[in-house]
């Protein structure tokens, strides 16, 4: 089964408060196997690669069902369930969401201020229309957000690329991989790269500062339409083996074919494919053709300095 979201957690995490003290650590576990997740799913990080999905959808359901009074906090890193908890449970509710939480008045205040942020609930609105809520936590919604804008810029590096000169994306490549600790300095890069038809490569730079090993590189600037094939890739690292390397890296700003993909998987050489997707990643990574324009920092609780020793 899918991983369920915060708000269908809720009723299972107040049933198992039910059974005793539980200890936050513990909980996913059992959890996971209370829902016959797969390892797979247990395993799912958020985009940030940082929290385990279900983790933070268990910790947002207990985060929640506390500040409506349905579980206490006895302990560092534990919680039980309250008397209101007890009785919700009594009600046989197939469903504990945060339409119910809103019948718990401290609930009510706490959900509105939250929310207060973006925009205030209007005086007449329902207690239903006020608890509209989405199935993802608030982590969630601002990766995806972050997703989105991230795959936005993405598309808009490679326009601007195919907009540019041939020289423009030769300057790109170097300051990339300058950027990546490759070339020792822009100087020794570009007096390497841009020796077009040097033996059928495009140049080639140092893997490092000591220049003790090498890597050729090659770099089709195409449209995204029109994929780099196999034929491409096999005379590059046929130009490899000419010239005694070992280690090759083929750039392009569109995409690589099935067949030039699997001709690489079993090759001596070492030949690594950038696509336009990954260079633009790249991009981002080390700054190069963008700039911050704001930073908006994100702090959770770390669960594991409250846990007792």
């Amino acid at each position: 089964m899918a991983i369920p979201d915060y708000q269908t957690l809720m009723l299972p995490v107040l049933q198992l408060a039910s059974e005793g003290e539980q200890r936050v650590a513990d909980v996913v576990d059992l959890l996971a196997d209370k829902l016959g997740l797969t390892e797979q799913e247990r395993q799912t990080l958020l985009p940030s690669g940082r929290q385990r999905v279900l983790h933070n959808r268990i910790h947002w359901a207990k985060f929640y069902l506390t500040k409506a009074g349905f579980l206490a906090s006895p302990g560092r890193g534990r919680f039980s369930i309250t008397q209101a908890g007890r009785e919700l449970l009594a009600e046989n509710l197939a469903r504990v969401d945060v339409s119910v939480l809103m019948r718990q008045p401290e609930f009510r205040e706490f959900y509105r201020n939250e929310g207060s942020a973006g925009s205030s609930a209007t005086e007449g609105a329902s207690t239903t229309e006020a608890a509209e809520p989405g199935t993802t936590t608030p982590e969630e919604q601002i990766e995806a957000a972050y997703q989105t804008l991230e795959a936005t810029l993405r598309a808009d590096l490679l326009d601007r690329i195919a907009k540019n000169s041939p020289a423009f994306f030769e300057q790109l490549i170097i300051d990339l991989l300058v950027a990546m600790g490759y070339g020792g300095s822009h100087k020794n890069a570009a007096a390497q790269l841009g020796r077009s038809g040097d033996g059928g490569v495009d140049g080639v730079i140092n893997e490092d500062r000591l220049g003790l090993d090498r890597v050729y590189v090659q770099a089709k600037r195409y449209s995204a339409a029109n994929a780099v094939g196999r034929p491409d890739v096999q005379a590059f690292v046929g130009s490899l083996v000419g010239l005694g390397a070992s280690k090759g890296v083929f750039v392009t700003t569109s995409t690589f074919s099935a067949q030039a993909r699997d001709f690489v998987k079993h090759l001596s050489q070492r030949v690594v494919l950038l696509d336009g997707a990954s260079l633009a990643g790249l991009m981002i990574e080390h700054g190069i053709g963008v700039r911050t324009s704001r930073t908006v920092e994100f702090r959770r609780l770390d669960e594991d300095f409250f846990e007792e020793t």
